[in-house]
């Protein structure tokens, strides 16, 4: 009983240390330089001459994505309207990173 007792505690206390380091994970807002583009070309349109491109795709119902300077990383973005007049621009965009998708905080032209 009291080994039982000692492993619930173990766990307890493990898992209690996980949940820490992942709401400090949680909270820290990054920047990112890259393109706004569309979840249709994606890549492909992350430069100057696809702006046009992107927001007739963006008009037509594609998603918004971020597309990084460094690694081509696609980043679906959660709350659009806040890169809303950015379409087809170079930005850094500042927020949350979760996964492959961004909470865009505030955005800034390059």
């Amino acid at each position: 009983m009291k080994k039982l007792l000692l492993l619930c505690m173990v766990l307890s206390v493990l898992f209690l240390f996980v949940a820490l380091v992942a709401a400090d994970d949680m909270g820290k807002a990054q920047t990112v330089k890259g393109w706004v583009a569309d979840a249709k070309c994606g890549a492909k349109g992350a430069n100057a001459a696809g702006e046009a491109c992107t927001k007739k795709c963006l008009a037509a119902g594609e998603k918004m994505v971020v597309v990084t300077d460094g690694d081509q990383k696609v980043l679906t973005v959660e709350n659009p309207d806040a890169l809303k007049g950015h379409e087809g621009h170079h930005i850094a965009v500042t927020g949350h990173v979760s996964g492959d998708s961004i909470h865009v905080e505030n955005a800034k032209m390059l």
